[in-house]
């Protein structure tokens, strides 16, 4: 690593799925807004849709999303009814929408749902939302804790892609994050989805984890690109154990450091780079026949709560506990407890606990922070005039950037600001020199370090 960047890595910086982000949303922002904006979904637009299904049948350690074990399938089965619930509660709160063009089921593990509410649920959303012909349906799994019957049931329910958590292969760094998964495992999970008809095969992939070694992210991206996965995210651990407590299970003195985090990126690029795998913004690579590249290559490339997509649509409804949902004139979030999400799901409200209204200067903002996370460039003269604001509106955005220009974190020629390819880990730092809300921070803080 340039030693010119040390200072910068540890930095604590939004991923910017979003802007404004989720730190920004408020208790001022509620149901009364999620309905009206649902409402204002212009006629026949299409939607995307995100189920949360917050089940795992073991905790990862390093995890630091929205789970937990249901210790049984009871649990379970009631929140899959409230679900079906709340379906039930926006398809009567949208306007004259255009049917699902998109639909994810993310965790947590969606395949903590037996098969038979996993098809109740998508038959619920046919009914309730409509799903167009072509739409895209991807389901997250869980390698460990398939049932019987799984595969097929995915596939009879028209799941088009899924996304495999493999993260690592090194049985040392497995025993040390509490996720034991051998190769043969994962191997024959692809091959029954392939077998199934489901042919299209992402997988999630960590570096930065307790014990792991650069050969050992090598390993694991070598992997992937031999199984054929079409799309592979290569993602930092962040550890954050006052978030996530289950990570105070983790021994901090077995985590890597700064440089070997950032070799460790490095090298799993290399690898996949060298397999055929064309890279996509800051952590994401594409066969180049996988849509996700073709949007790349075309400039639609978006980015959202799922991270890179070349899902098109504006409105997001999200679905399940914790979910956000997006409209064009705001961000939604469910209530985090199940509890309360499912009493308020039960006595007919949209279970919204928190949000943020989108200004004009937000979405300024927002188009050149997504603009320069997909492309790596963003030129903001261009911008401004096609938000149809004054010429100067982000030439503070110019100043913060052209801060960063000795460090070679990135470059500034007139009104564009490039981030060179060697130093796409800092993306994000980047794109806070647009951010109007969020201040750098140093050290702990809610946000993932920058590297």
């Amino acid at each position: 690593m340039n030693p010119a960047w040390i200072p910068y890595a540890s930095r604590a910086v939004p991923r910017y799925t979003s802007y404004p982000t989720a730190a920004d949303f408020t208790a001022a922002t509620g149901e009364a807004e999620a309905r009206r904006w649902a409402g204002d979904v212009a006629p026949g637009e299409p939607l995307s849709v995100y189920l949360h299904v917050p089940f795992c049948e073991a905790l990862c350690w390093y995890c630091g999303c929205a789970t937990s074990v249901p210790n049984g399938y009871r649990r379970v089965g009631d929140y899959a009814g409230r679900l079906k619930a709340e379906i039930a509660l926006w398809a009567d709160a949208l306007g004259p929408h255009g049917g699902i063009g998109h639909l994810h089921f993310g965790g947590g593990s969606p395949n903590a749902l037996q098969s038979g509410d996993f098809a109740s649920l998508i038959e619920t959303l046919r009914a309730r939302f409509g799903i167009r012909p072509d739409a895209e349906i991807a389901v997250e799994l869980d390698p460990r804790t398939m049932h019987e019957g799984q595969v097929d049931a995915f596939a009879a329910a028209g799941v088009t892609r899924a996304s495999l958590g493999v993260q690592t292969l090194a049985p040392k760094v497995q025993a040390a994050v509490n996720r034991i998964q051998p190769p043969e495992m994962v191997a024959r999970l692809v091959n029954d989805l392939r077998g199934a008809g489901v042919r299209a095969i992402n997988m999630d992939l960590m570096y930065g984890l307790p014990h792991q070694t650069t050969a050992d992210v090598v390993t694991a991206a070598q992997f992937a690109a031999d199984m054929g996965a079409a799309r592979v995210s290569v993602f930092g651990y962040a550890h954050v154990p006052w978030f996530a407590k289950h990570q105070k299970a983790i021994d901090e003195a077995a985590l890597p450091g700064l440089e070997t985090r950032f070799e460790q990126a490095e090298a799993a690029t290399e690898v996949l780079r060298a397999a055929g795998y064309v890279l996509i913004g800051l952590d994401h690579f594409a066969r180049a026949g996988d849509p996700l590249a073709a949007a790349a290559r075309e400039g639609r490339l978006r980015r959202n709560f799922q991270g890179y997509t070349d899902d098109p649509h504006d409105t997001l409804i999200g679905i399940g506990a914790t979910s956000i949902s997006q409209f064009r004139e705001g961000f939604v979030q469910n209530l985090k407890d199940r509890k309360a999400w499912g009493e308020a799901v039960a006595a007919g409200r949209l279970p919204v606990e928190r949000g943020v209204a989108i200004t004009d200067e937000d979405r300024l903002r927002a188009r050149a922070i997504e603009q320069l996370m997909c492309q790596l460039n963003v030129d903001v003269a261009d911008v401004c005039r096609e938000m149809n604001v004054p010429a100067g509106s982000l030439d503070g955005a110019l100043v913060r950037a052209r801060a960063l220009v000795p460090a070679g974190l990135c470059e500034v020629d007139g009104s564009r600001v490039s981030v060179p390819p060697a130093a796409r880990h800092f993306l994000r730092t980047a794109a806070q020199c647009f951010d109007g809300r969020t201040q750098a921070l140093e050290g702990t803080a809610r946000h993932a370090k920058a590297v």
